[in-house]
C-alpha cells in the first residue's frame, strides 16, 4: 500500500513477497497444484539431506498467497556450491510474469549464498506420443515457455534422448481414466500371455513393507547410483504421510512344481498316444505322425528338466522366493514408480508383468487416475540398448511424455567461472595420477 502525495489518495499495490517457506506451507501449496512431482516434497528433501545435500523451500507470494515455490537442493564440493531444483519449479509456466519474478528472486537468493549455478529439469511437456495410434500431440504453449526461460538467462542443456541427465526426459504414463477391461485390452497381446503364464506358474503378488527393501537393493544396487540408506530413507520418510506403497511378487514353489508336473504328464500322454498311432499304422506313410511325436518329445524332455529344477526349488525354498519388488509414491490421484527391480535368475517367470497389471487393477479401483511407470528413452531414436525397457513400459498401453530437458541458470558468475577453470585442471591432475 502506497500514498500518492499529489492526489492525497492511497493506492493498493500487489507487492510480491519472496521468502523461505516452512515444510507445512510448501506441503499445503503442492497439494492443490496440478503440476507436481514426487521429487518436490519435504520427504525428498529429508532423503537428500542424508545424501549430503542442504535444502530449502523458496516461495513467491502475492497477497499472502503462494504463486510459485520450489525445493532447492544445494551440494558443496571442493569449496564450490551448486543448486538443483528436482523436476523444476512448482508454478504455472505459462504465466511469464510469475516465472520471471521467481527466477530473478531465486538468482539473487542463491547469489548471496555463494551458489554458483542452478539446474532445473521442469515438467514442461513438449509432446505426448500415443504409440499405438502413432500420434504425437504437441504442447501449443511450449515454444513460448521455452523462449521465456531463455530470456531469463536459463541455458538449455540440449534435448537428450537417453539417460544422460539426472532425471529422464521421457516418461511412460498410463491413463487410468478408462474402464478396467479397456486397460487390460490396451496391454500388448504378448504381455497378456506372460501375465497368465505368471499366474499359472505360481507367481503371487503381496503388499510389503521396509523388510523387502534389502531384497530390492540386491536386485538393483548395480544399476542405481545410491546406497542402501537412500532406499530405506525413502521408505521411512514417505511413509510418515502414507505416501509410499511397496509390492512384491513371490514364486509359490509348491504350485510351480505342480504346474510343471501337470505339463509333464500331458506330454507323456501325448507321446504315448502318437507312439501307439505310429505302431498301428506301421505300413503307412507316418511322416506327419512321426514329426508330431518328435515335436512332443522335445517338450517332454524340456519339462523333465524343468521338473528337476522345480523339485530343487521346492526343497530349497519351501516358503517361496521373492522375484520382483516395486516401490510406489502416491500423490493425490497419481502413483509413480520410485524404483523397482527383479531377480534376473527368475526373469522367465514374468513376475513384473503380473505385478504391473495387479498395480493397475488395484489403484484403478481406488480411484487413481494416472500411473507413471518412470523413465524411458526416446523411442523415435533407434537404439538397441534400451529397446527392452521401452517396449516393456509401452507394452502396458502407456503414453510417452516428452519434457523440455535440463536448464542451467548461472547464479554467481565469478564462482561459476572459477569452477569451470578448476574442473579441467582437476581432471588433468587426476589423469596424471592415474598414469
Amino acid at each position: 500500500m502506497t500514498f500518492n502525495k499529489q492526489y492525497g489518495i492511497i493506492l493498493l499495490v500487489n507487492i510480491m513477497e519472496f521468502r523461505e517457506l516452512t515444510n507445512q506451507e510448501f506441503t499445503n501449496f503442492i497439494t492443490n497444484c496440478p503440476l507436481k512431482s514426487i521429487y518436490q516434497t519435504p520427504e525428498y528433501a529429508f532423503v537428500m539431506h542424508n545424501q549430503n545435500y542442504d535444502s530449502v523451500f523458496l516461495g513467491l507470494l502475492q497477497d499472502n498467497i503462494i504463486k510459485a515455490a520450489s525445493l532447492i537442493l544445494i551440494q558443496k564440493e571442493n569449496g564450490f556450491k551448486y543448486a538443483y531444483a528436482p523436476r523444476g519449479y512448482i508454478l504455472n509456466y505459462e504465466d511469464n510474469n510469475i516465472l520471471r519474478e521467481f527466477s530473478n528472486k531465486i538468482k539473487l537468493y542463491l547469489n548471496k549464498k555463494g551458489v554458483m549455478g542452478l539446474k532445473i529439469n521442469p515438467l514442461i511437456i513438449r509432446s505426448i506420443y500415443n504409440i499405438k495410434k502413432q500420434e504425437r500431440i504437441e504442447n501449443p504453449k511450449y515454444n513460448e515457455i521455452f523462449s521465456t526461460l531463455k530470456q531469463n538467462n536459463y541455458y538449455h542443456l540440449g534435448y537428450n534422448n537417453f539417460f544422460e541427465a539426472l532425471k529422464p526426459r521421457f516418461e511412460a504414463i498410463i491413463d487410468l481414466n478408462k474402464p478396467i477391461d479397456d486397460l487390460f485390452n490396451n496391454i500388448n497381446k504378448k504381455y497378456k500371455t506372460k501375465i497368465r503364464s505368471a499366474i499359472r506358474n505360481g507367481i503371487k503378488v503381496y503388499k510389503g513393507d521396509i523388510d523387502q527393501i534389502d531384497v530390492l537393493y540386491k536386485f538393483i544396487n548395480k544399476t542405481y547410483n545410491r546406497n542402501l540408506t537412500y532406499f530405506k530413507d525413502c521408505y521411512n520418510f514417505y511413509s510418515k504421510r502414507n505416501m509410499i506403497d511397496l509390492f512384491y511378487t513371490k514364486l509359490d514353489t509348491k504350485k510351480y512344481l505342480e504346474t510343471v508336473q501337470k505339463k509333464l504328464n500331458y506330454y507323456e500322454q501325448r507321446s504315448f498316444y502318437f507312439n501307439q498311432l505310429i505302431v498301428k499304422n506301421i505300413n503307412k506313410n507316418n511322416k506327419k505322425l512321426i514329426n508330431k511325436k518328435i515335436n512332443t518329445d522335445k517338450y517332454l524332455d524340456y519339462y523333465k528338466k524343468k521338473l528337476i529344477k522345480a523339485t530343487n526349488l521346492l526343497r530349497n525354498y519351501q516358503d517361496g522366493i521373492i522375484t520382483s519388488v516395486i516401490v510406489l509414491i502416491k500423490q493425490e490421484k497419481e502413483i509413480t514408480i520410485l524404483f523397482d527391480g527383479y531377480d534376473k535368475n527368475f526373469k522367465s517367470f514374468n513376475s513384473k508383468h503380473l505385478l504391473i497389471w495387479q498395480i493397475i487393477d488395484i489403484y484403478k479401483k481406488l480411484g487413481y487416475t494416472k500411473f507413471n511407470l518412470g523413465g524411458m528413452s526416446n523411442i523415435t531414436i533407434d537404439d538397441k540398448k534400451y529397446t527392452g525397457l521401452d517396449e516393456f513400459k509401452l507394452g502396458f498401453g502407456s503414453y510417452m511424455y516428452e519434457y523440455a530437458g535440463d536448464f542451467e541458470l548461472v547464479t554467481h558468475k565469478r564462482n561459476y567461472n572459477l569452477y569451470r577453470n578448476y574442473v579441467p585442471l582437476k581432471n588433468l591432475i587426476k589423469s596424471k595420477l592415474i598414469k
